[in-house]
């Protein structure tokens, strides 16, 4: 029974994370047609500047996590303006550049930091008890946070102007120009909502697990695998398709290697996409 529960957490705990990553993925592709292949390595930044306030500077922990958020989604209205908008549409210079801002964050860290593999100090300590089961505290506030996140996010795309001006823009980019929707502002409050949720996600995601110069890699293929699988184009789909590999990561370790569990995961999104290309719930991305 205790095995259940902390499985069923540890599901949705890499769910939500690989989610409000992944949301943030889709943001940037759905509305600017960009593969933002930096995405993993902002993801990774988040969390070694959440340790930097943190245990480098003695920072409140939930301050750190604040000021990250705060510093990153600026870059990502930096990146927009200086390194997305002047390429806007042509998609081969744009993945050059995508790769130039991993190299560049990857390289920073690895100068600055190192390559030792750290661990930000967990932000809710303890064990929460119920008669036989025993849960994290830290897993469990990570799963609220992600999960008011998520909720937050179907809010804002669903119900605010900013929101529907997004969905107005990914839809028919012409058409929302000739509405009078600024596209470079409605980009640029994407580019900064995807940097952001990255964020959060690098700075939870470093305490329960550790930080290193290479971990967006794994994260940006989780994305990746998310929006492909939801469906180009579904927010819905990106939320489907985050609890079906959250819980696959969560289970499948229990009975077989960490190696098999990857390639699993990867047969799955094959015969999935061998049967519907669009995904489970989007459009052909061909």
């Amino acid at each position: 029974m205790e095995l259940t529960v902390i499985t069923v957490i540890n599901a949705l705990v890499l769910s939500s994370m690989y989610i409000l990553v992944a949301l943030g993925f889709a943001f940037l592709f759905n509305i600017m047609g960009i593969l933002n292949f930096a995405h993993g390595a902002i993801y990774m930044v988040g969390g070694y500047i959440c340790y930097q306030f943190a245990v480098e500077w003695g920072f409140n922990q939930w301050a750190s996590l604040l000021l990250s958020v705060i510093l990153v989604s600026a870059f990502g209205l930096f990146l927009e303006k200086y390194c997305f908008r002047p390429f806007f549409g042509n998609l081969n210079r744009t993945i050059v550049v995508c790769i130039a801002i991993i190299i560049i964050l990857e390289t920073t860290v690895n100068i600055t930091v190192g390559t030792q593999v750290r661990s930000l100090p967990t932000f809710v300590p303890g064990i929460l008890r119920a008669g036989i089961i025993s849960l994290s505290a830290e897993k469990l506030v990570t799963l609220i946070i992600g999960g008011a996140l998520l909720a937050v996010m179907i809010w804002f795309v669903t119900s605010t102007k900013l929101g529907q001006q997004m969905q107005a823009v990914s839809q028919a980019l012409e058409g929302a120009a000739l509405q009078g929707i600024s596209i470079h502002r409605v980009s640029a409050v994407a580019c900064a909502l995807a940097c952001g949720l990255a964020t959060v996600a690098g700075c939870l995601m470093g305490a329960i697990l550790s930080l290193s110069p290479f971990m967006g890699g794994r994260m940006l293929l989780k994305a990746l695998e998310l929006v492909i699988l939801g469906g180009i184009g579904s927010m819905g789909g990106i939320f489907f398709a985050g609890l079906l590999i959250g819980t696959l990561d969560a289970s499948l370790p229990l009975f077989i290697s960490g190696a098999a569990n990857e390639a699993i995961v990867l047969g799955i999104i094959v015969i999935v996409l061998l049967f519907r290309p669009q995904g489970f719930f989007g459009r052909e991305a061909g």
